[in-house]
């Protein structure tokens, strides 16, 4: 009898799902950055090319968004993320066994490929799992741990690659082995999830009668065949595609480029104090998402509705991550210059949460196609980015202050784009 009164909890599992898969993800995309220059070294390819592998990820993720997204919508998450994280996994080992430019930007494009079907999917599963009212904390702590997740990674990376002489602790492995025990990881998770989860909470033997009430009716009826004439016919939409784009664009330098930026913009710092600052622009967006996720039920309250609480993360969020960036070029001390960096991080994650929750909203039942064509954008800014620094720099004889003002106006884009966002529009009306 009490089973019926008090609701199971089997939706945190789903959480706790997500989140690991969140942290692998971000494991296996960051590892890529801090052993940049090592490969560079052992394939003897300049910075260019090593554009062209960062760039090959970004643009498989971005077009293969909206098929993984569509496809989870049509089959349901479950079966979805199994096949692409183990995908993925495969070839994140793949990576560490390339021999050349060819066999490299090949394995980080199928490896984007697996990855695309990653967060549509979770937030698809979300969709299913969470009621409306718990689907930004949950994206809010989904985000943290991808933050945190690819936060730590250089330290992590840079612990196995180390080689210990000198007095420094490391296990001194060859890159390839760190790219495959992460990928392993992959293949554990996929698994795992597979075996526990069910699309819908009232397939599974964990979820009571009064989990199920809690949840509620969490996707409307109908099929799921996209209705492209009313997406782009949205402005909501186009204006969420506009803002990811911007977003990726500058977050893609967190990601791939700023290890060799610290490296070359200050050269008085060890290499352990290097692995230590590119840490903190992932350390603080963890805590942007964690911000917007648990104060966001307050802000609706406050402000009246979840659409104008998104609204507002997202301009105030976006155009102070702007405005932190173009800050950080006036700081000569690298300490200073970061932190302003990873405070441009933590602004631009209070938007974050709230982006793929106006996903959940709007899109109902094509919840995972309208993440997946967000995300898609998003990433074809992260494509570009990649490519468009080292042309910057060798165009202004290295300077970096360009790039990064570049990056800071992408930021102000973005936030002009969240005044033209109604997360209350529907695409199922």
């Amino acid at each position: 009898m009490e089973s019926t009164l008090r609701p199971s909890r089997a939706r945190q599992v789903v959480l706790f799902f997500a989140v690991t898969l969140a942290v692998i993800t971000y494991i296996d995309r960051v590892c890529i950055s801090q052993a940049a220059p090592l490969m560079q070294e052992e394939l003897g390819l300049s910075k260019t090319q090593m554009g062209y592998a960062f760039a090959a990820f970004g643009w498989a993720y971005a077009l293969f968004e909206i098929p993984g997204g569509w496809l989870g919508d049509r089959i349901g998450p479950r079966r979805v993320l199994m096949r692409v994280v183990s995908m993925w996994s495969i070839f994140t080992v793949a990576t560490g066994w390339a021999w050349n430019l060819g066999s490299l930007v090949v394995s980080r494009f199928l490896f984007g490929v697996g990855e695309a079907g990653c967060f549509p999917n979770l937030t698809k599963a979300f969709t299913l799992w969470f009621p409306m009212s718990e689907r930004v904390k949950a994206q809010g702590i989904l985000w943290l741990s991808a933050r945190w997740g690819g936060a730590f990674t250089p330290l992590l990376v840079g612990w196995m690659l180390a080689s210990g002489g000198g007095g420094k602790a490391g296990l001194g492995l060859h890159y390839k082995w760190v790219f495959l025990i992460f990928g392993m990881l992959g293949v554990v998770w996929a698994l795992s999830f597979f075996r526990w989860f069910r699309d819908h909470p009232k397939d599974h033997p964990a979820v009571n009668a009064a989990e199920l009430a809690h949840i509620g009716e969490t996707e409307p009826p109908g099929n799921h065949a996209m209705p492209w004439g009313r997406l782009v016919a949205s402005r909501t939409v186009w204006m969420l595609w506009a803002q990811y784009f911007c977003m990726s664009y500058a977050w893609y330098f967190y990601i791939t480029w700023f290890p060799t930026y610290l490296k070359e913009q200050f050269t008085t710092l060890t290499e352990m104090e290097r692995a230590l600052l590119a840490c903190v622009p992932l350390f603080f967006g963890g805590i942007g998402c964690v911000t917007a996720g648990m104060f966001s039920a307050r802000l609706d309250r406050m402000l009246g509705s979840i659409a104008r609480t998104r609204r507002w993360l997202g301009v105030i969020g976006l155009t102070l991550a702007g405005v932190m960036l173009l800050i950080s070029m006036l700081m000569k001390a690298p300490l200073a210059s970061v932190l302003a960096i990873g405070l441009a991080a933590l602004c631009n994650d209070l938007a974050m949460p709230g982006a793929w929750g106006a996903c959940m909203d709007v899109g109902g039942r094509h919840a995972g196609a309208l993440a997946g064509s967000m995300n898609m954008m998003g990433n074809a800014g992260g494509a570009i980015a990649p490519m468009v620094v080292p042309m910057v720099l060798a165009a202004t004889d290295n300077n970096w202050s360009v790039n990064i003002a570049l990056f800071a106006v992408a930021y102000l884009v973005g936030g002009v784009c969240w005044f033209f966002i109604d997360s209350e529009e529907r695409l199922h009306a």
